[in-house]
């Protein structure tokens, strides 16, 4: 029982198991996550996704245990519990807009991992799993903060 509940967890309820881009879909969960944490003060979002974030490295690990140990596309548990770090405090990602962009840019750079989110892949287990999406949530937070910055400051210009 406990192995199937882990295996729903790690699959996203199975949206990790779609044919092309599974980490796509199951980060698909991390929208009404996100959406939800926002609603809450910040301390409070940073407390669930760090919890979030623990809970994920055994279920990662357990999961990659039926697959040689490897970090396999239908595990996206990684995916959709770091996504929410990527809108961290962000008021305006409540915005659909907002947040959509937020998802393109996290799936944009956890896809292609570029350097230093690539390093991540060298540590093993569920650990190494979600870290790579930890950064490249991080890495997404940034660049979102930096574009909100510059649209309001256009705003005010304007």
């Amino acid at each position: 029982m406990l192995d199937t509940l882990n295996f729903w967890l790690a699959t996203g309820f199975g949206l990790g198991l779609a044919p092309v881009a599974p980490g796509t879909f199951g980060s698909l969960i991390g929208l009404p996550l996100a959406w939800w944490l926002l609603g809450r003060p910040t301390g409070q979002q940073a407390v669930i996704i760090a919890l979030m974030l623990i809970a994920a490295v055994p279920v990662c690990h357990i999961a990659a245990w039926h697959y040689d140990g490897l970090d396999h596309g239908s595990i996206v548990a990684d995916e959709y519990v770091a996504f929410p770090l990527a809108v961290l405090g962000l008021k305006a990602a409540r915005h659909p807009l907002v947040l959509a962009l937020a998802f393109g840019v996290y799936r944009f750079f956890d896809g292609l991992k570029p350097p230093p989110i690539h390093l991540a892949e060298y540590v093993s287990g569920g650990f190494g799993i979600v870290l790579d999406d930890v950064i490249a949530a991080l890495v997404s937070w940034l660049v979102v903060a930096l574009l909100l910055t510059l649209w309001q400051r256009r705003r005010q210009i304007a």
